[in-house]
């Protein structure tokens, strides 16, 4: 709350005055329950701005494509090379297997997560017992969806050939939201415009 464009400023160059190679700067989401969001809704800080909020992302665009970070997925940059393969997995609704407290694993449309308290989480193990709480298993239709909601967030975009029969992509072209050279390959690829829109994008194919 009250933060300036220019604090805004001085928070990209001080990120970029560091040796890194990778950027990763989500808008802020007011959760439900938390002391922020009683905050909120008793008036004493606004909530956070959507016009305020994609004027700030579309600056942080230009300030870091300057510095050779770019875009790979809509909230995150980096030097070429620089890609998360880690996140990537998870974007890409590829198998992964996570240990620990809390952790999350994902194989083949099946996902399940441990106990999230630590003593909890050893007991289960020391007992000869998994230490997994809970687990689903998406059908083909949650793992479409997951398909297109993750993939359209990337740079490489979606096949259209993916796309559901009656998608219409006239009002994406002419909203100027979607690349006409990647669409011309085959690929639905959000521009910068069109990333402050990928939720109604999203929710139009997915319609």
């Amino acid at each position: 709350p009250g933060e300036s464009d220019q604090d805004w400023l001085d928070s990209l160059t001080a990120a970029t005055a560091l040796p890194i190679n990778h950027i990763s700067a989500y808008a802020l989401i007011v959760e439900a329950g938390t002391k922020f969001a009683n905050q909120v809704n008793r008036g004493e800080i606004p909530m956070p701005d959507d016009d305020i909020a994609a004027a700030r992302y579309i600056q942080a665009e230009e300030f870091l494509n300057q510095r050779n970070f770019h875009w790979y997925e809509i909230s995150n940059w980096g030097v070429a090379g620089a890609a998360c393969r880690h996140n990537q997995l998870y974007w890409d609704s590829a198998n992964w297997w996570g240990a620990g407290a809390g952790a999350h694993s994902h194989i083949g449309g099946l996902r399940w997560w441990n106990e999230k308290y630590p003593a909890t989480w050893a007991q289960l193990l020391t007992a000869g017992n998994s230490p997994a709480a809970g687990q689903e298993l998406l059908s083909a239709a949650q793992q479409f969806d997951e398909q297109v909601m993750l993939g359209i967030r990337q740079r490489k975009g979606l096949p259209v050939s993916l796309l559901p029969a009656a998608t219409d992509l006239a009002e994406f072209q002419a909203a100027g939201w979607i690349e006409p050279s990647a669409l011309a390959q085959g690929q639905l690829v959000l521009t910068t415009a069109g990333r402050l829109m990928a939720d109604r994008v999203t929710a139009e194919i997915l319609r």
